[in-house]
């Protein structure tokens, strides 16, 4: 349902690859956690880009949130598609980056699981965590927080299964 969403949307192609990528990093995620809402994760993941299809900019969250609601998405797919942002937007920067002000940090287990897999996918391909902590110092400036907040992320969601 939600695949065919994002093609009634005009979604991108290369929109929809990345998403459907986005999921299956998820779900391996995931497996890591037994209290987890797997069916919350899937349609967060699978929706966290919708808003490409009407703007690449940092607002496409904001904007995938309008879709979705138009869909009678629940409240939970909402704050997952809103807080996908890298591992979160704080409202300080939500303001200086043009969006509404408020905070865009991931709270739940199934919101940072989705941001998460999100930074662990570039295109369709799976990426590790050097990687986007290299793109985010050449793409975002004053970049040392955001790349603070990714590595506490991958602390909890990753590094501590892999001991």
């Amino acid at each position: 349902m939600e695949k065919k969403l994002l093609e009634k949307e005009n979604t991108p192609p290369n929109v929809i690859s990345h998403c459907e990528a986005v999921y299956r990093k998820a779900m391996k995620i995931a497996a890591n956690f037994d209290n987890v809402d797997e069916d919350l994760i899937k349609k967060g993941a699978l929706l966290h880009d919708i808003g490409r299809s009407k703007t690449h900019d940092i607002t496409h969250a904001v904007e995938g949130v309008k879709i979705a609601e138009k869909y009678g998405y629940s409240e939970d797919v909402l704050k997952i598609i809103e807080r996908h942002i890298g591992a979160g937007i704080t409202k300080e920067e939500a303001s200086n980056l043009g969006l509404p002000e408020k905070s865009y940090i991931p709270e739940t287990l199934e919101e940072k699981i989705v941001a998460h897999a999100d930074n662990l996918v570039s295109g369709s391909k799976e990426v590790d965590i050097d990687f986007v902590i290299e793109k985010w110092k050449r793409r975002i400036k004053d970049s040392d927080d955001n790349i603070e907040r990714l590595i506490k992320l991958d602390n909890e969601l990753i590094k501590t299964f892999e001991e």
